[in-house]
């Protein structure tokens, strides 16, 4: 897949309508400063599409991006971050929930996860919530570019244990080098463009029935 034009949308507070509906949609879930936002702007090679900072839980809101007039990205709030509100947590995670509650056009989630540390309990709990709602994921190692590329493995290993995936199943990413950019780009023109022609068929289908 080639990333040929990248805008950004819209953020919400409450997921419900915005321009580009209807298109399938990727989601980018992950605890706060995991770099969400930073791999969105890899991906797109776009460097400010997406807001970065050094202060864990920037992103507040639900985020939306449109790729090649086709597909939306949705850039979902961190969790995990200690040091705000309860209240602003509750915020957070009610945003989330009403998302996959609502969402009709939800293709895949990349869940991401920093390759440096084992999971969290707040990393795991998003890994169960998926499996139990039947949502396909796939888990990122982020900041790969910190570890060595023969030591990955042995910190991918315990990210495999708690999160219940077997290694050739996570992909390695860095913002930085670029590293897992292909792979997550292949993954998403499967999931997104399949649903394109499943949705084209059927309207085919559906005409040449009337």
């Amino acid at each position: 897949m080639q990333v040929k034009r990248a805008d950004f949308i819209t953020s919400m507070k409450d997921y419900g309508d915005y321009a580009t509906k209807g298109c399938p949609e990727v989601a980018f879930a992950g605890k706060s400063n995991v770099g969400k936002s930073s791999m969105i702007n890899k991906l797109t090679n776009r460097g400010k599409l997406a807001r970065t900072s050094a202060t864990p839980g920037k992103t507040r809101l639900i985020n939306v991006f449109q790729i090649n007039q086709e597909i939306n990205f949705i850039d979902l709030p961190g969790y995990g971050f200690a040091k705000v509100s309860k209240a602003e947590k509750e915020s957070w995670g009610k945003m989330m929930q009403n998302y996959f509650a609502t969402t009709e056009d939800l293709c895949h989630v990349f869940h991401l996860v920093d390759i440096r540390h084992e999971p969290t309990s707040e990393d795991c709990e998003m890994n169960l919530f998926l499996r139990q709602s039947g949502i396909p994921f796939t888990v990122i190692a982020t900041k790969a570019d910190k570890i060595s590329r023969g030591a990955r493995m042995k910190h991918i290993a315990p990210i495999c244990r708690a999160l219940a995936v077997q290694p050739w199943q996570v992909i390695p990413f860095s913002s930085e080098d670029g590293t897992g950019r292909e792979e997550i780009l292949a993954k998403i023109e499967e999931v997104c463009y399949a649903e394109v022609e499943v949705e084209e068929e059927t309207a085919q289908e559906s005409t040449e029935n009337k």
